[in-house]
């Protein structure tokens, strides 16, 4: 799976809503059924089927059904890229945060020489 701008805006707007973060964190776990999934939410089944398919076309999940049971499995691709563009993110402002203190240290330093 290629990384690309919108892989990434499909994943986070996949994880934007709570119920469907749920179903990633119960997926961590390991694989479990559509009625296993939805059991803990206080919704009806086609409006948990909407999130599901939002996680399915954002690539977090897939399903297979074998007879009358669809099982829906975690792809930990796409969270790996989404942990890397992050990662990124938190390198580039902790530098710049480093550059700002060492900044205010020498202003601090210069005020405080006579």
């Amino acid at each position: 799976m290629s990384v690309t701008p919108s892989t990434l805006d499909d994943t986070f707007r996949a994880l934007a809503d709570p119920t469907r973060r749920a179903v990633v964190q119960a997926l961590g776990r390991g694989p479990a059924s559509v009625s296993e999934l939805a059991r803990p939410f206080e919704m009806a089944l086609p409006s948990f089927l909407q999130h599901l398919r939002v996680l399915e076309e954002s690539g977090l999940v897939t399903t297979a059904k074998s007879g009358r049971v669809r099982t829906c499995s975690l792809r930990r691709e796409p969270l790996a890229a989404a942990e890397t563009w992050l990662e990124a993110q938190r390198s580039l402002w902790t530098q710049r945060l480093d550059q700002l203190d060492a900044f205010v240290l020498t202003l601090k330093n210069d005020e405080e020489r006579p």
